[in-house]
């Protein structure tokens, strides 16, 4: 079955299986290498190596949200194109992508390396902690071309049809880091340098394998290299209106972690900084295959939106947010009942750090069950290309609730507000998303009854 008869007419749950578990999968591989990281870091260099991946991680989601920007912006695009049987624009919408994170990733290195000790200090470093995150950030920031060009075209393998392909390019480079940390760090002795090389290393390689998918004709779509110069400004436009809302929330993410790493700094210390790396980790853990599932989802949900099919529309929608509620609940049972486990493997040996990790993922994680629904909501709008939509919902968790509450709650409660902020700010966007997608399924509704009356004449 070819891919147009598998996305218009294979049963919902089996194609939303195939799609969002190597989407999963790989999302999940993806959190790795941050996770594993700090694993090593925290067990090879200690709290204040921890604390200093932690403060630079913001630089890392912006990093990510322009990868994501061009990257899921131009896979919504191609795979409404691919429904609507328009093949030689999804072409160019890829090739347009290619040139975007080139020039985008380059630039940022430069930007990025030009004032590195300005931009440590800006997101909250200290004296103490300055050092390790000079020296991760520095290494970190020369391989944004391969982080961008693996991590955005990846998107693309996946919109195609290719989610194995995808899949095996997030295991196929966080395979290389896991082995590559532990002889950098521990074999080596390079500390956090060798975490930061082998994240380098690992994305370089993942780069690798996505560029020789399609260069050696394995695509469905053509990636036409000689197109890239050519870079057309209303495609690029149109890329990067629908990849807004996973940028915005990206960046608001790193606007977020600055805020918060101050705060951190200034109620808790250094300590309190290496906790909410632990927490992040975790947290990730469980909400990247959520992302997953949006990955998966979305090319369904674009495609039969694009064919006008809005049961499956509808019956895709429903059964992303039940799996992603699966997911998120298995997560808030798991800090309930192993919160010691969890910690404790981002070192042993600081009873003081396990012991504030514990009670800051018991507070920041308790509103953990009702956020799938709110992180399929977002997505759900950008899969049927509306955007301005899809980026107030993603902004509303991490922006628009959440860092007023940072800088509010912490004022009366210390770090205990710190913490308290993000169950509250969980509650406010799921109701707020709660409320517009069941506007939006109505208004699916009616347009399904007008175009069927229109249709029996």
């Amino acid at each position: 079955m070819d891919r147009s008869k598998r996305l218009g007419e294979e049963k919902i749950l089996p194609l939303l299986l195939n799609f969002s578990i190597p989407a999963m999968v790989g999302m999940l591989v993806q959190a790795l290498y941050n996770v594993v990281d700090r694993i090593f870091v925290g067990n090879g260099v200690g709290p204040l190596g921890l604390a200093g991946l932690t403060v630079v991680f913001p630089v890392m989601l912006v990093q990510m949200a322009f990868s994501m920007l061009i990257g899921l912006g131009a896979t919504a695009l191609i795979s409404i194109r691919l429904g609507e049987e328009r093949r030689e624009d999804a072409e160019k919408i890829m090739s347009n992508a290619f040139g975007m994170l080139v020039l985008i990733s380059v630039f940022f290195t430069i930007l990025g390396l030009s004032f590195l000790d300005p931009l440590i200090r800006l997101l909250g470093a200290s004296e103490t902690i300055l050092p390790y995150s000079r020296d991760y950030l520095s290494i970190i920031l020369y391989g944004s071309i391969f982080q961008s060009l693996g991590f955005g075209l990846n998107h693309m393998i996946r919109a195609q049809g290719n989610p194995k392909t995808a899949m095996a390019t997030m295991l196929i480079g966080a395979f290389t880091n896991t082995v590559l940390d532990p002889i950098f760090i521990f074999i080596f002795g390079w500390g956090i340098k060798g975490a930061a090389f082998a994240t380098v290393l690992s994305q370089a390689v993942s780069a690798a394998w996505v560029l020789s998918f399609f260069l050696r004709g394995k695509s469905n779509l053509h990636l036409n290299l000689k197109r890239v110069h050519r870079i057309s400004l209303p495609i690029v436009v149109q890329i990067m209106s629908i990849g807004f809302a996973p940028f915005a929330m990206q960046l608001a993410a790193s606007v977020l972690n600055l805020i918060l790493n101050k705060s951190l700094a200034f109620y808790g210390g250094d300590l309190a900084i290496s906790a909410m790396g632990i927490i992040f980790s975790v947290n990730t853990l469980f909400l990247m295959p959520i992302f997953g599932i949006n990955q998966g989802s979305q090319p369904i949900i674009g495609f039969n939106f694009g064919a006008k099919n809005y049961d499956r529309v509808r019956e895709t929608l429903f059964l992303a947010i039940g799996g992603a509620t699966i997911i998120v609940t298995l997560g808030f049972l798991a800090t309930r009942f192993f919160p010691v486990q969890l910690v404790s493997l981002f070192g042993r040996e600081d009873q003081e750090l396990t012991a504030l990790g514990i009670q800051a993922m018991k507070t920041v994680m308790v509103m953990f069950p009702i956020i799938g629904l709110q992180i399929v909501g977002a997505n759900y709008f950008q899969a049927v290309g509306k955007p301005k939509k899809a980026a107030f919902l993603s902004l509303s968790r991490q922006v628009l609730a959440l860092i007023p509450l940072l800088l509010i709650l912490p004022r009366f409660y210390g770090l205990l507000g710190v913490f308290l902020a993000f169950p509250f700010s969980d509650v406010v966007s799921t109701a707020v998303t709660t409320i517009l997608l069941r506007r939006e399924l109505r208004e699916l509704r009616e347009n399904e009854v007008l175009e069927g009356a229109l249709a029996r004449g």
